[in-house]
Protein backbone atom coordinates (compact mmCIF):
# COMPACT_ATOMS: atom_id res chain seq x y z
CA UNK A 1 0.00 0.00 0.00
CA UNK A 2 1.27 3.30 -0.90
CA UNK A 3 1.52 6.36 1.18
CA UNK A 4 -1.11 8.61 1.17
CA UNK A 5 -1.38 11.54 -0.96
CA UNK A 6 -0.99 15.21 0.92
CA UNK A 7 -4.73 16.88 -0.77
CA UNK A 8 -3.79 20.76 -1.29
CA UNK A 9 -5.54 22.56 1.40
CA UNK A 10 -8.05 24.44 -0.46
CA UNK A 11 -9.51 21.38 -1.20
CA UNK A 12 -9.50 19.94 2.52
CA UNK A 13 -11.10 22.82 3.56
CA UNK A 14 -13.60 22.62 0.81
CA UNK A 15 -14.63 19.36 1.82
CA UNK A 16 -15.21 20.03 5.28
CA UNK A 17 -16.98 22.96 4.42
CA UNK A 18 -19.94 20.78 2.62
CA UNK A 19 -19.73 18.21 5.51
CA UNK A 20 -22.81 16.86 6.97
CA UNK A 21 -22.06 17.89 10.43
CA UNK A 22 -22.65 21.61 11.66
CA UNK A 23 -19.84 22.00 13.68
CA UNK A 24 -17.61 20.15 11.22
CA UNK A 25 -18.85 23.54 8.91
CA UNK A 26 -18.56 26.29 11.34
CA UNK A 27 -15.10 25.24 12.38
CA UNK A 28 -13.80 24.99 8.33
CA UNK A 29 -15.24 29.00 7.83
CA UNK A 30 -12.81 30.28 11.17
CA UNK A 31 -9.87 28.07 9.53
CA UNK A 32 -10.76 29.01 6.44
CA UNK A 33 -10.78 32.72 7.81
CA UNK A 34 -7.26 32.72 9.58
CA UNK A 35 -5.88 30.72 6.39
CA UNK A 36 -6.73 33.73 3.91
CA UNK A 37 -5.23 36.24 6.20
CA UNK A 38 -1.97 33.77 6.87
CA UNK A 39 -1.13 33.59 2.78
CA UNK A 40 -2.33 36.98 1.94
CA UNK A 41 0.16 38.22 4.40
CA UNK A 42 2.81 36.84 2.40
CA UNK A 43 4.67 38.85 -0.52
CA UNK A 44 4.96 35.42 -2.77
CA UNK A 45 1.35 34.30 -1.11
CA UNK A 46 -1.94 34.99 -2.83
CA UNK A 47 -4.65 32.59 -4.43
CA UNK A 48 -4.82 31.32 -8.08
CA UNK A 49 -8.30 31.17 -9.93
CA UNK A 50 -8.83 27.77 -9.56
CA UNK A 51 -7.73 27.73 -6.15
CA UNK A 52 -10.84 30.21 -4.96
CA UNK A 53 -13.32 28.43 -7.01
CA UNK A 54 -12.39 25.54 -4.82
CA UNK A 55 -12.91 27.87 -2.19
CA UNK A 56 -16.47 28.66 -3.31
CA UNK A 57 -17.48 25.31 -4.27
CA UNK A 58 -16.70 24.30 -0.62
CA UNK A 59 -19.01 27.29 0.75
CA UNK A 60 -21.59 27.07 -1.77
CA UNK A 61 -22.12 23.80 -0.39
CA UNK A 62 -21.73 25.25 3.39
CA UNK A 63 -24.57 27.43 2.59
CA UNK A 64 -26.44 24.80 0.49
CA UNK A 65 -26.47 22.56 4.21
CA UNK A 66 -27.37 25.07 6.18
CA UNK A 67 -31.07 25.31 7.95
CA UNK A 68 -33.06 27.35 9.44
CA UNK A 69 -33.25 31.16 8.71
CA UNK A 70 -31.63 32.97 11.26
CA UNK A 71 -28.33 30.69 11.20
CA UNK A 72 -28.67 30.74 7.73
CA UNK A 73 -28.59 34.66 8.00
CA UNK A 74 -25.42 34.40 10.14
CA UNK A 75 -23.42 32.21 7.99
CA UNK A 76 -24.13 34.14 4.70
CA UNK A 77 -22.36 37.42 7.09
CA UNK A 78 -19.80 35.33 7.83
CA UNK A 79 -19.06 34.28 4.55
CA UNK A 80 -19.82 37.69 2.83
CA UNK A 81 -17.05 39.39 5.58
CA UNK A 82 -14.42 37.08 4.35
CA UNK A 83 -13.93 39.66 1.79
CA UNK A 84 -12.20 41.98 4.23
CA UNK A 85 -9.62 39.03 5.01
CA UNK A 86 -7.90 39.81 1.80
CA UNK A 87 -5.19 42.14 2.01
CA UNK A 88 -4.97 43.67 -1.64
CA UNK A 89 -7.81 44.79 -4.09
CA UNK A 90 -6.82 42.58 -6.26
CA UNK A 91 -7.29 39.80 -4.18
CA UNK A 92 -10.82 41.01 -3.04
CA UNK A 93 -11.58 41.42 -6.83
CA UNK A 94 -10.50 38.17 -7.29
CA UNK A 95 -13.03 36.18 -4.70
CA UNK A 96 -15.36 38.42 -5.89
CA UNK A 97 -15.33 37.21 -9.21
CA UNK A 98 -15.20 33.61 -7.90
CA UNK A 99 -18.46 34.39 -5.90
CA UNK A 100 -20.20 35.18 -9.17
CA UNK A 101 -18.83 32.40 -11.65
CA UNK A 102 -19.72 30.04 -9.20
CA UNK A 103 -23.10 31.76 -8.74
CA UNK A 104 -23.57 31.46 -12.53
CA UNK A 105 -22.53 27.85 -12.52
CA UNK A 106 -24.65 26.43 -9.83
CA UNK A 107 -27.91 28.48 -10.12
CA UNK A 108 -29.54 26.04 -12.25
CA UNK A 109 -29.04 23.31 -9.63
CA UNK A 110 -30.93 25.32 -6.99
CA UNK A 111 -33.93 24.19 -5.89
CA UNK A 112 -37.11 26.61 -5.00
CA UNK A 113 -36.65 25.54 -1.55
CA UNK A 114 -32.88 27.20 -1.53
CA UNK A 115 -33.54 30.00 -3.50
CA UNK A 116 -34.24 32.53 -0.69
CA UNK A 117 -30.66 32.21 1.11
CA UNK A 118 -28.74 32.03 -2.13
CA UNK A 119 -30.63 35.43 -2.68
CA UNK A 120 -29.41 36.41 0.50
CA UNK A 121 -25.90 35.48 0.22
CA UNK A 122 -25.46 37.78 -3.13
CA UNK A 123 -27.28 40.79 -1.31
CA UNK A 124 -24.80 40.27 1.42
CA UNK A 125 -21.74 39.90 -0.49
CA UNK A 126 -22.98 42.99 -2.78
CA UNK A 127 -23.24 45.23 0.53
CA UNK A 128 -19.77 43.80 1.66
CA UNK A 129 -17.98 44.39 -1.88
CA UNK A 130 -19.58 48.44 -1.69
CA UNK A 131 -18.46 48.55 2.03
CA UNK A 132 -14.84 47.48 0.68
CA UNK A 133 -14.87 50.39 -1.37
CA UNK A 134 -16.30 52.20 1.25
CA UNK A 135 -13.06 51.93 3.88
CA UNK A 136 -10.80 53.10 0.73
CA UNK A 137 -12.92 55.99 0.07
CA UNK A 138 -14.65 55.50 -3.12
CA UNK A 139 -11.02 55.83 -4.92
CA UNK A 140 -12.55 56.42 -8.66
CA UNK A 141 -9.84 53.93 -10.06
CA UNK A 142 -11.16 51.11 -7.46
CA UNK A 143 -14.67 51.83 -8.50
CA UNK A 144 -14.12 51.19 -11.61
CA UNK A 145 -12.33 48.17 -11.55
CA UNK A 146 -15.24 46.98 -9.49
CA UNK A 147 -18.06 47.87 -11.55
CA UNK A 148 -16.24 46.32 -14.46
CA UNK A 149 -16.18 43.41 -12.97
CA UNK A 150 -19.81 43.29 -11.96
CA UNK A 151 -20.69 44.05 -15.91
CA UNK A 152 -18.70 41.40 -17.33
CA UNK A 153 -19.89 38.27 -15.35
CA UNK A 154 -23.49 39.28 -14.92
CA UNK A 155 -24.68 41.63 -17.25
CA UNK A 156 -22.25 41.34 -20.34
CA UNK A 157 -23.67 39.28 -23.35
CA UNK A 158 -20.89 37.01 -23.62
CA UNK A 159 -21.85 36.12 -19.53
CA UNK A 160 -23.07 33.20 -18.56
CA UNK A 161 -25.21 34.59 -15.84
CA UNK A 162 -28.80 32.93 -16.05
CA UNK A 163 -31.84 35.56 -15.80
CA UNK A 164 -32.32 35.00 -11.82
CA UNK A 165 -28.87 36.40 -11.40
CA UNK A 166 -29.27 39.53 -13.52
CA UNK A 167 -33.10 40.61 -12.51
CA UNK A 168 -31.73 39.77 -8.67
CA UNK A 169 -28.63 41.31 -9.46
CA UNK A 170 -30.23 44.89 -10.91
CA UNK A 171 -32.87 45.16 -8.46
CA UNK A 172 -30.75 44.85 -5.77
CA UNK A 173 -27.93 47.31 -6.39
CA UNK A 174 -29.25 50.63 -5.89
CA UNK A 175 -30.97 49.36 -2.70
CA UNK A 176 -27.41 48.23 -1.28
CA UNK A 177 -25.59 51.28 -2.40
CA UNK A 178 -28.18 53.07 -0.37
CA UNK A 179 -27.31 51.48 2.58
CA UNK A 180 -23.85 51.76 1.76
CA UNK A 181 -22.42 54.96 1.01
CA UNK A 182 -26.00 57.52 0.99
CA UNK A 183 -24.81 59.49 3.57
CA UNK A 184 -21.53 60.61 2.02
CA UNK A 185 -22.10 59.96 -1.92
CA UNK A 186 -21.80 63.33 -3.92
CA UNK A 187 -24.66 63.39 -7.31
CA UNK A 188 -21.34 62.75 -9.45
CA UNK A 189 -20.06 60.25 -7.64
CA UNK A 190 -23.73 58.23 -7.88
CA UNK A 191 -23.55 59.10 -11.58
CA UNK A 192 -20.36 57.51 -11.84
CA UNK A 193 -21.95 54.42 -9.96
CA UNK A 194 -24.47 53.76 -12.26
CA UNK A 195 -22.61 54.83 -15.50
CA UNK A 196 -22.23 51.05 -16.45
CA UNK A 197 -25.97 50.82 -16.36
CA UNK A 198 -26.79 53.71 -18.88
CA UNK A 199 -24.36 51.74 -21.03
CA UNK A 200 -25.79 48.35 -20.90
CA UNK A 201 -29.43 49.83 -21.32
CA UNK A 202 -28.40 51.38 -24.61
CA UNK A 203 -26.62 48.66 -26.00
CA UNK A 204 -28.74 45.42 -24.78
CA UNK A 205 -30.51 43.06 -27.03
CA UNK A 206 -32.08 41.11 -24.13
CA UNK A 207 -35.28 42.63 -23.19
CA UNK A 208 -35.26 41.43 -19.81
CA UNK A 209 -31.97 43.13 -19.05
CA UNK A 210 -33.37 46.70 -20.59
CA UNK A 211 -36.63 46.21 -18.71
CA UNK A 212 -34.63 45.18 -14.98
CA UNK A 213 -32.12 48.14 -15.48
CA UNK A 214 -34.83 51.17 -16.34
CA UNK A 215 -37.32 49.98 -13.95
CA UNK A 216 -35.11 49.00 -10.97
CA UNK A 217 -32.21 51.45 -11.54
CA UNK A 218 -33.60 54.75 -13.57
CA UNK A 219 -37.21 54.91 -12.76
CA UNK A 220 -36.80 54.25 -8.98
CA UNK A 221 -34.62 57.28 -9.27
CA UNK A 222 -37.18 59.29 -10.41
CA UNK A 223 -39.94 57.86 -7.93
CA UNK A 224 -37.27 58.12 -5.16
CA UNK A 225 -37.14 62.20 -6.05
CA UNK A 226 -39.25 63.37 -3.62
CA UNK A 227 -37.97 62.08 -0.71
CA UNK A 228 -34.23 63.23 -2.09
CA UNK A 229 -35.48 66.84 -2.42
CA UNK A 230 -36.75 66.87 1.27
CA UNK A 231 -34.10 65.30 2.76
CA UNK A 232 -31.62 67.38 0.95
CA UNK A 233 -33.83 70.41 2.34
CA UNK A 234 -34.03 68.59 5.87
CA UNK A 235 -29.86 68.77 5.95
CA UNK A 236 -30.27 72.05 5.23
CA UNK A 237 -32.20 73.47 7.73
CA UNK A 238 -30.04 71.45 10.33
CA UNK A 239 -26.86 73.41 9.09
CA UNK A 240 -28.28 76.69 9.50
CA UNK A 241 -30.24 75.36 12.98
CA UNK A 242 -26.44 74.24 13.84
CA UNK A 243 -24.86 77.50 12.37
CA UNK A 244 -27.25 79.98 14.69
CA UNK A 245 -27.06 77.91 17.81
CA UNK A 246 -23.38 77.24 19.11
CA UNK A 247 -22.84 77.54 21.98
CA UNK A 248 -19.51 79.78 23.17
CA UNK A 249 -16.63 77.48 23.76
CA UNK A 250 -15.57 78.92 26.90
CA UNK A 251 -19.04 77.89 28.42
CA UNK A 252 -20.83 74.42 28.91
CA UNK A 253 -23.70 73.68 26.88
CA UNK A 254 -27.15 74.20 29.22
CA UNK A 255 -27.81 70.85 31.65
CA UNK A 256 -24.28 69.90 31.94
CA UNK A 257 -22.41 69.95 34.66
CA UNK A 258 -19.06 70.70 34.52
CA UNK A 259 -16.29 68.79 35.88
CA UNK A 260 -18.09 65.90 36.05
CA UNK A 261 -17.01 62.89 34.73
CA UNK A 262 -19.55 60.87 32.32
CA UNK A 263 -20.95 57.90 33.09
CA UNK A 264 -19.71 55.22 30.68
CA UNK A 265 -22.84 53.43 30.67
CA UNK A 266 -24.66 56.95 29.38
CA UNK A 267 -21.16 56.99 26.94
CA UNK A 268 -21.62 53.42 25.27
CA UNK A 269 -25.53 54.31 25.10
CA UNK A 270 -24.91 57.58 23.63
CA UNK A 271 -22.04 55.75 20.66
CA UNK A 272 -25.06 53.26 19.81
CA UNK A 273 -27.69 55.72 19.70
CA UNK A 274 -24.95 57.75 16.71
CA UNK A 275 -23.91 54.66 15.11
CA UNK A 276 -28.02 53.90 15.26
CA UNK A 277 -28.63 57.94 13.72
CA UNK A 278 -25.80 57.22 11.29
CA UNK A 279 -27.93 54.10 9.81
CA UNK A 280 -31.06 55.70 9.37
CA UNK A 281 -29.58 59.09 7.97
CA UNK A 282 -29.03 59.36 4.12
CA UNK A 283 -32.03 56.87 2.98
CA UNK A 284 -31.79 58.09 -0.37
CA UNK A 285 -29.25 58.95 -2.70
CA UNK A 286 -29.00 62.49 -4.22
CA UNK A 287 -28.60 62.48 -8.24
CA UNK A 288 -28.25 65.27 -10.62
CA UNK A 289 -30.92 64.91 -12.57
CA UNK A 290 -29.98 67.19 -15.77
CA UNK A 291 -26.90 65.23 -15.71
CA UNK A 292 -27.81 61.86 -15.57
CA UNK A 293 -30.32 62.35 -18.57
CA UNK A 294 -27.81 64.21 -20.76
CA UNK A 295 -25.43 60.78 -20.12
CA UNK A 296 -28.58 58.71 -21.08
CA UNK A 297 -29.36 60.38 -24.48
CA UNK A 298 -25.49 60.64 -25.12
CA UNK A 299 -26.09 56.51 -24.99
CA UNK A 300 -29.68 56.71 -26.49
CA UNK A 301 -28.66 58.75 -29.29
CA UNK A 302 -25.95 56.51 -31.05
CA UNK A 303 -26.89 54.50 -34.14
CA UNK A 304 -25.67 51.11 -33.02
CA UNK A 305 -28.90 51.57 -30.22
CA UNK A 306 -31.53 49.12 -30.75
CA UNK A 307 -34.65 51.38 -31.78
CA UNK A 308 -36.85 49.41 -28.44
CA UNK A 309 -34.24 50.64 -26.30
CA UNK A 310 -33.89 54.34 -27.82
CA UNK A 311 -37.98 54.73 -27.12
CA UNK A 312 -37.71 53.44 -24.06
CA UNK A 313 -34.85 55.40 -22.75
CA UNK A 314 -36.40 58.74 -24.06
CA UNK A 315 -39.19 58.40 -22.05
CA UNK A 316 -36.77 58.01 -19.13
CA UNK A 317 -34.78 60.89 -20.15
CA UNK A 318 -37.98 63.00 -20.74
CA UNK A 319 -39.14 62.47 -16.72
CA UNK A 320 -35.45 63.48 -15.48
CA UNK A 321 -35.53 66.48 -17.62
CA UNK A 322 -38.93 67.43 -15.76
CA UNK A 323 -37.23 66.81 -12.55
CA UNK A 324 -34.21 68.95 -13.37
CA UNK A 325 -36.90 71.85 -14.26
CA UNK A 326 -38.52 71.44 -10.75
CA UNK A 327 -41.50 69.81 -11.97
CA UNK A 328 -42.28 66.42 -10.20
CA UNK A 329 -44.90 64.08 -11.97
CA UNK A 330 -47.03 62.63 -9.39
CA UNK A 331 -46.99 65.87 -7.11
CA UNK A 332 -50.41 66.11 -5.55
CA UNK A 333 -49.58 61.96 -4.63
CA UNK A 334 -49.31 62.00 -0.38
CA UNK A 335 -45.89 61.19 0.28
CA UNK A 336 -46.60 57.36 1.62
CA UNK A 337 -47.44 56.31 -1.34
CA UNK A 338 -43.78 56.81 -2.72
CA UNK A 339 -42.78 54.64 -0.07
CA UNK A 340 -43.78 51.89 -2.10
CA UNK A 341 -41.57 50.96 -4.86
CA UNK A 342 -43.62 49.30 -6.83
CA UNK A 343 -47.08 50.82 -6.85
CA UNK A 344 -46.35 53.71 -9.24
CA UNK A 345 -48.59 52.18 -12.07
CA UNK A 346 -51.37 51.99 -9.50
CA UNK A 347 -50.92 55.43 -7.79
CA UNK A 348 -50.95 56.69 -11.27
CA UNK A 349 -54.44 55.16 -12.11
CA UNK A 350 -55.83 56.42 -8.36
CA UNK A 351 -54.42 59.87 -9.74
CA UNK A 352 -56.82 59.31 -13.07
CA UNK A 353 -59.71 58.26 -11.29
CA UNK A 354 -59.52 61.15 -8.11
CA UNK A 355 -59.23 63.80 -11.38
CA UNK A 356 -61.81 62.53 -13.01
CA UNK A 357 -64.35 62.92 -10.05
CA UNK A 358 -62.99 66.27 -8.83
CA UNK A 359 -63.77 67.32 -12.60
CA UNK A 360 -67.41 65.64 -12.24
CA UNK A 361 -68.44 67.42 -8.87
CA UNK A 362 -66.84 70.87 -10.58
CA UNK A 363 -69.36 69.88 -13.60
CA UNK A 364 -72.60 69.39 -10.95
CA UNK A 365 -71.55 72.37 -9.26
CA UNK A 366 -71.47 74.79 -12.16
CA UNK A 367 -74.83 73.02 -13.74
CA UNK A 368 -76.66 73.83 -10.26
CA UNK A 369 -75.38 77.32 -10.24
CA UNK A 370 -76.46 78.33 -13.55
CA UNK A 371 -79.71 77.37 -12.82
CA UNK A 372 -81.94 79.02 -10.70
CA UNK A 373 -84.45 76.23 -9.78
CA UNK A 374 -82.86 73.44 -7.65
CA UNK A 375 -85.66 70.72 -9.15
CA UNK A 376 -84.99 71.34 -12.57
CA UNK A 377 -81.35 70.91 -12.32
CA UNK A 378 -81.85 67.95 -10.77
CA UNK A 379 -84.12 66.73 -13.64
CA UNK A 380 -81.77 68.25 -16.23
CA UNK A 381 -78.82 65.68 -14.41
CA UNK A 382 -81.01 62.91 -14.14
CA UNK A 383 -82.25 63.07 -18.01
CA UNK A 384 -78.17 63.20 -19.01
CA UNK A 385 -77.21 60.54 -16.45
CA UNK A 386 -79.58 58.11 -18.25
CA UNK A 387 -82.23 55.42 -17.25
CA UNK A 388 -82.10 55.57 -12.80
CA UNK A 389 -79.89 52.49 -12.48
CA UNK A 390 -82.21 51.56 -9.27
CA UNK A 391 -85.74 51.44 -11.23
CA UNK A 392 -86.21 47.79 -12.81
CA UNK A 393 -85.27 47.59 -16.71
CA UNK A 394 -87.11 45.15 -18.96
CA UNK A 395 -84.78 42.32 -19.92
CA UNK A 396 -85.26 41.66 -23.63
CA UNK A 397 -86.24 38.50 -24.43
CA UNK A 398 -86.03 36.55 -27.87
CA UNK A 399 -83.63 37.06 -30.30
CA UNK A 400 -83.33 40.10 -32.14
CA UNK A 401 -86.59 41.34 -30.61
CA UNK A 402 -86.90 43.76 -28.06
CA UNK A 403 -89.47 43.47 -25.41
CA UNK A 404 -91.16 40.16 -27.52
CA UNK A 405 -92.83 37.10 -25.18
CA UNK A 406 -90.46 34.32 -25.01
CA UNK A 407 -91.65 31.62 -26.39
CA UNK A 408 -91.93 28.27 -23.65
CA UNK A 409 -91.03 25.13 -24.78
CA UNK A 410 -93.09 22.27 -23.91
CA UNK A 411 -90.91 19.08 -22.61
CA UNK A 412 -91.25 15.84 -24.89
CA UNK A 413 -94.06 13.40 -24.15
CA UNK A 414 -91.53 10.83 -23.62
CA UNK A 415 -90.02 12.84 -21.27
CA UNK A 416 -93.08 13.30 -19.25
CA UNK A 417 -94.07 9.80 -19.00
CA UNK A 418 -90.74 8.74 -18.53
CA UNK A 419 -90.31 11.08 -15.56
CA UNK A 420 -93.99 9.71 -14.19
CA UNK A 421 -93.08 6.35 -13.48
CA UNK A 422 -89.63 5.60 -15.11
CA UNK A 423 -89.73 4.09 -18.10
CA UNK A 424 -89.60 4.83 -21.74
CA UNK A 425 -93.48 4.95 -22.95
CA UNK A 426 -94.79 1.76 -24.38
CA UNK A 427 -95.36 3.29 -27.94
CA UNK A 428 -91.66 4.18 -28.16
CA UNK A 429 -90.73 0.83 -27.10
CA UNK A 430 -92.14 -0.76 -29.67
CA UNK A 431 -90.36 1.37 -32.46
CA UNK A 432 -87.36 0.23 -31.01
CA UNK A 433 -87.77 -2.93 -31.42
CA UNK A 434 -89.17 -2.93 -34.91
CA UNK A 435 -86.08 -1.12 -35.54
CA UNK A 436 -83.60 -3.64 -34.08
CA UNK A 437 -85.61 -6.63 -35.97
Amino acid sequence: MGPRVQLPPEIQLAQRLAGNEQVTRDRAVRKLRKYIVARTQRAEGGFTHDELLKVWKGLFYCMWMQDKPLLQEELGRTISQLIHAFQTTEAQHLFLQTFWQTMNREWMGIDRLRLDKFYMLMRLVLHESLKALKTRGWDERQTEQLLELLMTEILHPDSQAPNGVKSHFIEIFLEELTKVGARELTADQNLRLIGPFCTVAARTQDPLVLHGVTRGVFEAIVEQAPLAVEELVNELQEEEEERGGDTPSGEPPEGSVSGAKPDPGKEQAGDDEEEEEEDSAGTVLQFDYEAVANRLFEMASRQDTPPQNRKRLYKVIRKLQALSEGLFPEDDIPEKAYRNPRGGRRVRMKKRLFESQLQNKIGRAAEEASCPDPSLASGRRRRSAGPDPAAPREQPRGRGRRGAPRRRRRPWAGARAKAADGQAPKAKRKRTLEGQK
